[in-house]
């Protein structure tokens, strides 16, 4: 199904792993459609609870291809028909999604990284605003996200500077959910995976769907999206089980219904 990606499920994670290590994971058109395919694949499969997005070999990915680019090319309609629908397909998922960022995340990259809900570090991981080296701008909803991670005068920093950030520094930016060693890597991450796979599935995408509101809305527009979000909530079976469980006092099994 797949050419430069892989995608499997495993104890209700889908793992979507960019394959094509001895470019280190470069995009290219096909890996974008293939990326952008996999989460809406992803996103309808009632089966899946949680996402993780990574990279085969010693790279999350190195961005763009430059083989794929040339002097002529019309960058703008790149973005629009390669780049824009693959972090827009993202930021419809109302699954949790985790970046398990292996090694280098750069240029376009980094971007993808930026817009998943978790990233998860490697301590060989390391982040590069790499556009400015090419006379670019930071893409792919690049400069949306980072922002709201880091604050504007770091987030200029980072874009203008290009300089590589190592994982230690990530992490004390905010821009890294939680730094692991290679030897615990898949154990690691696997384990957060399922830690959010066996969470009320529901709730989550009513807090990604609250938070993205609240970037665009005054506080009396948002009051009335959190009541809309938490009537929706308060059906589910997983509240249900939550409050039956407290009483119980036993650990809830919730199903993401």
């Amino acid at each position: 199904m797949f050419e430069t990606i892989k995608y499997e499920v495993v104890n209700q994670v889908a793992w979507v792993i960019m394959n094509r290590p001895d470019k280190l994971n470069a995009f290219t058109e096909q890996m974008n459609k293939e990326i952008t395919k996999a989460l809406k694949q992803a996103s309808s499969d009632e089966s899946v609870r949680s996402i993780v997005i990574t990279g085969e070999g010693r790279a999350f990915s190195s961005g763009q291809d430059l083989a794929e680019v040339d002097e002529n090319m019309d960058h703008g309609h790149v973005l629009r028909t390669r780049y824009g629908p693959m972090m827009k397909q993202l930021s419809r998922c109302e699954k949790p999604v985790i970046a398990a960022i292996n090694g280098v995340a750069a240029g376009a990259g980094f971007s993808l990284a930026l817009a998943c809900d978790f990233r998860i570090a490697s301590e060989k991981a390391s982040f590069v605003q790499a556009f400015i080296h090419v006379g670019l701008i930071p893409d792919s909803g690049n400069l949306y996200f980072l922002p709201k991670l880091v604050g504007t005068a770091k987030a200029l920093e980072l874009a203008i500077l290009g300089e590589k950030i190592k994982v230690e520094q990530a992490k004390e930016l905010g821009l890294v959910t939680k730094v692991v060693t290679v030897d615990s890597w898949n154990e690691e991450v696997a384990a957060f995976a399922n830690k959010l796979a066996n969470m009320p599935t529901q709730a989550i995408g009513l807090i990604k769907r609250s938070i993205q509101a609240s970037w665009n809305m005054s506080y009396e527009e948002y009051l009335e999206q959190e009541a809309y979000g938490q009537r929706i909530a308060g059906l589910s079976e997983d509240h249900k089980e939550g409050v039956t469980s407290f009483i119980e006092k036993r650990k809830p099994a919730f199903k993401g219904k």
